[in-house]
């Protein structure tokens, strides 16, 4: 029988934040790794991740062709289809695309607007939706759908780790709105602009990117993630036993490192760390 995929995806979560977070539930998924993004925004690290890549251990000493090669190998044993290699993922390199080969209903569940179903994104899915919130997990579990006579994949993007980290019911009034695709990034040293909040007061750059705003933002991140990890609980009572779970991080966060607060435009080693765990549903 053929497994079930779940690609859950903590939009800017710092592999730091998901290590201090007790996270009981995902744990019992396996072993949590460190890892590294292949990209410091949201939507060219999705990008990949749909070609079948995950994010990598950083390896030294051996060729980049040996790490892809173990990379897609590892689908045998999520899927429960013998003898995957990155073969079979060419020429198209796209994951749904396989998976739709193999028989997969494809579907993608997203909580930032930056993938909305009229983006390159969407390919190769029967169904792409961008959720009516973008932070709400415990909705993303009521629209899944299984079916007995074939498997299903699903790509899960959870914004309650993404700037402004908020969960259902919170407003964060007093966090500006930072314009653009969600403030990718803002350089600590920019003190002459001026920020608005949502309750519409004004925030200078300075007053905004103090270390302890900082650092409570990065706290409010860390509970968040426990937050999501109570809601694992709900997620393994809605999916099947023969459900293969993958759950990391796109990218991770600067907290006032170095500078910068975000992420995006930003060559830092905290922007890459992701963290990283996958097993069947317990």
């Amino acid at each position: 029988m053929k497994n079930n995929f779940l690609f859950i995806v903590f939009d800017s979560c710092r592999y730091d934040s998901f290590m201090r977070a007790r996270t009981p539930n995902i744990s019992r998924l396996g072993e949590v790794e460190r890892r590294y993004a292949y990209a410091s925004w949201t939507v060219p690290s999705h990008a990949v991740y749909l070609m079948g890549v995950s994010p990598h251990a950083n390896p030294r000493g051996v060729f980049a062709s040996e790490v892809y090669k173990k990379d897609f190998g590892n689908w045998s044993r999520r899927l429960g289809i013998p003898d995957i290699s990155l073969r079979g993922f060419v020429p198209q390199l796209s994951l749904p695309y396989f998976l739709k080969q193999q028989g997969y209903e494809t579907n993608a569940l997203v909580s930032l607007p930056v993938l909305n179903q009229t983006t390159v994104l969407n390919q190769h899915f029967d169904r792409y939706a961008l959720m009516e919130s973008h932070n709400d997990f415990s909705a993303m579990i009521d629209a899944l759908k299984f079916y007995p006579e074939k498997p299903s994949f699903y790509l899960l993007n959870i914004g309650e780790t993404h700037y402004p980290y908020t969960i259902p019911g919170e407003k964060a009034e007093d966090l500006p709105v930072i314009h653009g695709v969600h403030g990718v990034f803002k350089h600590m040293e920019d003190k002459e602009d001026e920020l608005k909040t949502r309750s519409g007061m004004e925030v200078s750059a300075e007053e905004f990117f103090h270390m302890d705003r900082m650092r409570a933002l990065h706290d409010k991140q860390v509970r968040n993630v426990e937050y999501l990890d109570s809601l694992f609980e709900k997620l393994y009572e809605a999916v099947p036993p023969n459900t293969h779970i993958l759950v990391t991080s796109d990218h991770g966060e600067l907290f006032g490192e170095d500078g910068f607060f975000g992420h995006g435009p930003i060559v830092h080693e905290k922007v890459f760390e992701v963290f990283f765990v996958e097993g069947i549903r317990p």
